[in-house]
């Protein structure tokens, strides 16, 4: 009976492994309702991110062996993954007190590849929200989720650590500044604004580059704060006729296809000068061989791993801090749990001991529950609940 977690991340996957756990919001809505019309499964949560997929569950069963077979089938199964040779070696699992601790890392940045990235933490929030809206928890993962999100806040209030926030949004213009060696005047075009990551990466050029934004979204609707610079806007399917003025192409879609095919780029491309490619899209939205021409730079996520390296050994101490905080949260949600599990023995508790008042007296009542509490347990539990109820 508890937590249990199937998931695949950046830690261990690489990006083209990831790429098959990308789910959508309906199939991540179908293995939830797969995973709760189990016996013994009463509740789950899928968490997926550019990073990260995971799947959350809460079961009423101490056949931990076989509710990981049923998790596993339905995670590698809405995959497509089920015949792929060596794939387990891709899957981590976590259960009880490491189950606890992942998610409340997980949501204060701190297993991110960028640690104490934001965006994380809205994700998390997303995930719980969208269970919840299908009826796909109850009692047990929506006070997980809560403690977890809760905690986080507090992560990001009493520490450095989101102070100069760093994400994967922020480092996609500080990797195509350090390629061209400015973005002065460079024509910096974002595909994909009305996401939540693609959204960030236009913020930060109009608000702290001097470079010439153009924005290309199939809504073409963009809500800004007011007072920043104009974008130019270009239509979805125009987007090909502008590629050779760009100096910089950014792609943070949704899609599960290329937002950018190689062939279809290289007729477009005719001004020969340096480029900059970058796709921070899970499944990828930019053909990679974009990178095997000459004067082009493609980045993709996992490439952020090594760029993030520095900003994380900044962070380490700040992390030292997070950490402290997390398990007070951590350990508050592990009594709840043992509480929560043992409303029903508490009632009987309770109920047999105001039997015994009413016939026999308080006095008589406390010998009894004491004498129970003797017979019931250990010398080292015994021992442990006189030291408690002492203080």
């Amino acid at each position: 009976m508890g937590i249990q977690i199937i998931g695949i991340s950046h830690k261990n996957a690489p990006l083209e492994v990831r790429e098959m756990f990308a789910f959508t919001q309906e199939q991540q809505n179908d293995m939830m309702l797969k995973m709760t019309s189990y016996p013994n499964v009463e509740e789950c949560v899928v968490l997926s991110t550019c990073n990260r997929t995971e799947m959350y569950v809460y079961a009423g069963s101490e056949k931990t062996g076989q509710i990981y077979k049923c998790m596993q089938e339905v995670f590698l199964s809405t995959a497509g993954a089920q015949e792929i040779e060596e794939i387990g070696e891709y899957l981590l699992f976590f259960h009880g007190e490491r189950a606890i601790r992942h998610l409340f890392y997980v949501a204060a940045g701190l297993d991110s590849m960028v640690i104490g990235e934001d965006q994380i933490l809205g994700q998390v929030k997303t995930a719980h929200k969208s269970a919840r809206e299908i009826g796909a928890t109850a009692v047990y993962l929506n006070t997980f989720f809560r403690m977890a999100v809760t905690a986080a806040k507090k992560v990001k209030t009493d520490t450095d650590l989101s102070r100069t926030s760093v994400s994967t949004a922020t480092l996609a213009l500080k990797v195509a500044e350090d390629t061209l060696g400015t973005l002065h005047g460079k024509k910096v075009m974002v595909i994909g604004a009305t996401g939540r990551i693609g959204g960030i990466v236009l913020m930060n050029l109009l608000s702290g580059y001097d470079a010439q934004a153009y924005v290309t979204t199939r809504a073409n609707k963009i809500n800004l704060k007011h007072g920043m610079r104009e974008f130019t806007d270009v239509d979805y399917g125009d987007r090909y006729d502008y590629l050779d003025e760009m100096d910089v192409l950014i792609s943070a879609t949704a899609s599960p296809h290329y937002t950018l095919t190689f062939n279809k780029m290289i007729k477009y491309l005719e001004t020969e000068k340096p480029r900059v490619f970058v796709d921070l899209a899970v499944p990828m939205d930019i053909d990679p061989q974009i990178g095997s021409l000459e004067n082009c730079t493609y980045y993709n996520i996992d490439d952020f791993a090594k760029i993030s390296e520095e900003n994380n050994r900044r962070k380490l101490h700040e992390a030292e801090s997070a950490t402290t905080i997390l398990d007070d949260f951590i350990l508050q949600f592990r009594k709840w749990m043992v509480f929560q599990k043992s409303l029903g023995v508490m009632q009987s508790v309770k109920e047999n001991f105001m039997k015994v008042t009413e016939h026999k007296g308080v006095n008589k009542a406390f010998d009894h529950f004491f004498y129970w509490v003797r017979e019931n347990n250990s010398p080292e539990d015994i021992d442990t609940f006189f030291k408690c109820i002492d203080h």
